[in-house]
């Protein structure tokens, strides 16, 4: 009766520990799934693009000066409005001399991102910012505030951030009209609104998408996609790029 008595309180004590262990596993892989949850990608790094979009954000064939491309626009074409589609027509046989690159003008966003150079990201809770080789151009993106007031522009717009899982949204507004999207003059007006996603598409790869808003420009909104690569030689770094004006004088 003892030997029985002593079994079924070893046997409970057992469950009991078992059940206890059980719960304790389950807490600990809730924490670190939250802990998973609550922290964000690090993006720190050098990055580039692999095409040509650049040139012409459609797809192109081959000319003088210029390399084949295929579109990194979704649907590959862009909603013109009549009017803007004559203009965007002009810019296209000026190209040479009109697109503001060529006057060492900053290319705006989200031009800046598939420029022919690479960029460097520093992330830190409260702003990420962007460093890129083209002019030593650095670019601001404040996390998790607002705008401000109404009636300013920049070249790059004002950045503001935040984070939805593991994508970095950008929001950025307020721009001037002075940029084109590529050399073959694709345009915008002051009216531009981007909304940049960032998003890890591997250990060493971005998925990059910007959507694009111009009421004045375009009929609707439309979006263009693309990789980001990350630089992985060990001596990776910006390097100097200084911009010369071809600006006939």
């Amino acid at each position: 009766m003892k030997a029985a008595l002593k079994s079924t309180f070893f046997i409970a004590v057992l469950l009991s520990f078992g059940a206890a262990y059980a719960l304790g596993q389950q807490s600990a892989l809730k924490r670190s799934a939250a802990s998973r949850t609550a922290a964000h990608p690090d993006l720190s790094g050098i990055w580039k693009v692999m095409n040509s979009a650049s040139w012409d954000i459609l797809d192109h064939v081959d000319q003088q000066g210029i390399p084949a491309g295929r579109s990194v626009v979704e649907e590959g074409e862009l909603p013109y409005r009549p009017d803007a589609l004559e203009q965007k027509k002009r810019n296209f046989e000026t190209r040479s001399t009109s697109d503001p690159e060529t006057r060492c003008n900053l290319p705006g966003v989200p031009r800046i991102t598939y420029m022919p150079f690479p960029f460097q990201i520093v992330q830190t809770p409260k702003q990420i910012t962007m460093l890129y080789e083209y002019a030593h151009a650095v670019r601001n993106i404040f996390m998790d505030s607002p705008h401000p007031r109404a009636g300013l522009d920049w070249w790059f717009g004002d950045s503001r951030g935040h984070w939805e899982g593991s994508t970095l949204v950008v929001d950025v507004a307020d721009f001037n009209e002075l940029t084109w999207f590529d050399k073959a003059g694709n345009f915008h007006s002051d009216a531009l609104h981007v909304i940049e996603r960032y998003t890890p598409a591997g250990p060493d790869h971005l998925r990059y998408e910007a959507l694009i808003e111009d009421p004045k420009v375009f009929t609707r909104p439309w979006k263009m996609t693309m990789l980001l690569y990350r630089q992985k030689e060990k001596d990776a770094q910006l390097l100097e790029y200084e911009c010369f004006s071809f600006e006939t004088k």
